[in-house]
């Protein structure tokens, strides 16, 4: 029997968690500027002991994204025909990419060939010439020693074409099958109980990792992606099927600190491994490297379990705050990367002390979002480029479905 009586049609944990996680999003593409890992930009000082910090997230933060966009999309799915559901996911997720990608996005590819050419004193700068024009008709010859740049290019935004294309898949799934998130609700009821709720998503998720990363990586060039896919669309199914399942809720709840054990003993494992390899030539031993990708499985669904035993024990309470963050965090997602790539840039000419840099960089970001927010939820035409509906902010009464 399935257990949706005492859920709401609306869960509050849920919603709190999506903002926590793409709070922590912000932190960590911040971060990105000062980790030697390859990016749009990069501080001309690097923090190579940063590194185990970035790695605190980076097994779980998108998944756990795309898990509670599947339970967003359950509650939508089962107020509206399947016909509504399309059109306004296209209609909310669509647009945004759209704008995002010849208006927002482009300063990031901008400032990253900035850098090229200050890097490379035999670059020629004519190639910055026309770059909007050149951009959107992928006409620039932006090229180095490790490849070239193909624009236009969503950078961040991949996220919002991956689940915009999931969503259409589900409600293809739904056309055929009206049934089917009663039917998912009930499969991961039947397999996530038990041992098995932790185990068997860890097996999933480690098999993937064993036999589709080595192949694949993560490309998020939506063609070809496999590995992503095989992750971030099961996420995204099993936060469809727990959404209304208040056994899955109790579960969840019950297993929060045995299942926050395993994520930080997975997470010392997986960094401790990660520091130690990190060199290019630092070969680690194969049974080695196939018994981390289970690790990072670990961390993977542990922390997420973790994450919403926790918020479905503490976070059921909505208020002024979370209505507020619940509609903002999409336009605080399109804009951020931006917000960071040209804030860094410039800051890094000013030869502050790092510690003060990086606190400015927060801060400017942050104030950037809620500044970008503030002006285009009280302007109706540009609303929809933002991923808010098309009334004003008098006129709102209820947030619309988590992303």
């Amino acid at each position: 029997m399935l257990s949706t009586a005492s859920i709401p049609d609306r869960r509050y944990d849920l919603d709190w968690i999506r903002v926590g996680a793409f709070f922590l999003l912000i932190l960590y593409h911040v971060g990105m500027f000062y980790v030697p890992w390859d990016w749009h930009v990069k501080s001309p000082h690097p923090v190579e002991a940063l590194e185990p910090l970035m790695m605190l997230t980076n097994p779980w933060r998108l998944t756990l994204l795309f898990l509670v966009s599947g339970a967003a999309t359950r509650f939508m799915a089962d107020k509206v025909p399947v016909a509504k559901l399309t059109g306004a996911r296209i209609g909310r997720l669509a647009p945004p990419l759209l704008f995002a990608m010849f208006v927002i996005v482009p300063p990031q590819s901008y400032y990253q060939i900035v850098e090229y050419v200050t890097a490379h004193p035999g670059a020629p700068a004519s190639i910055l010439d026309n770059f909007w024009i050149r951009y959107v008709t992928a006409s620039g010859h932006w090229c180095g020693p490790d490849g070239c740049l193909v624009t236009p290019t969503w950078n961040h935004m991949w996220f919002v074409a991956y689940l915009l294309v999931y969503t259409l898949a589900l409600a293809g799934l739904l056309l055929l099958w009206k049934r089917s998130g009663v039917y998912i609700q009930a499969g991961a009821e039947r397999v996530l109980s038990g041992p098995g709720l932790i185990l068997w998503p860890i097996v999933f998720l480690g098999l993937i990792r064993a036999w589709l990363y080595p192949r694949y990586g993560e490309t998020h060039a939506l063609v070809g992606d496999y590995y992503v896919h095989a992750v971030s669309f099961s996420a995204f199914l099993i936060g469809f099927g727990l959404a209304k399942s208040e056994v899955l809720r109790e579960r969840l709840i019950a297993a929060r600190w045995p299942a926050l054990s395993l994520a930080v003993a997975a997470y010392v494992a997986w960094a401790s491994y990660a520091w130690i390899y990190r060199a290019e030539n630092a070969a680690p031993p194969e049974a080695l490297r196939f018994a981390m990708r289970f690790v990072y499985a670990t961390d993977t669904w542990c922390a997420i379990a973790a994450i919403l035993g926790f918020g479905a024990r503490r976070l059921n309470r909505g208020g002024p705050a979370l209505r507020y963050l619940t509609l903002g965090v999409f336009p605080f997602y399109l804009v951020h990367q931006t917000l960071i790539v040209v804030a860094a840039h410039h800051l890094a000419k000013l030869g502050l002390p790092q510690a003060l840099e990086a606190a400015i960089l927060i801060v400017l970001t942050f104030a950037g979002c809620f500044a970008t927010y503030e002006i285009v939820r009280r302007v109706p035409g540009v609303r929809m480029l933002f991923g808010l509906k098309g009334q004003p902010p008098a006129e709102a009464s209820r947030p619309p479905a988590f992303a």
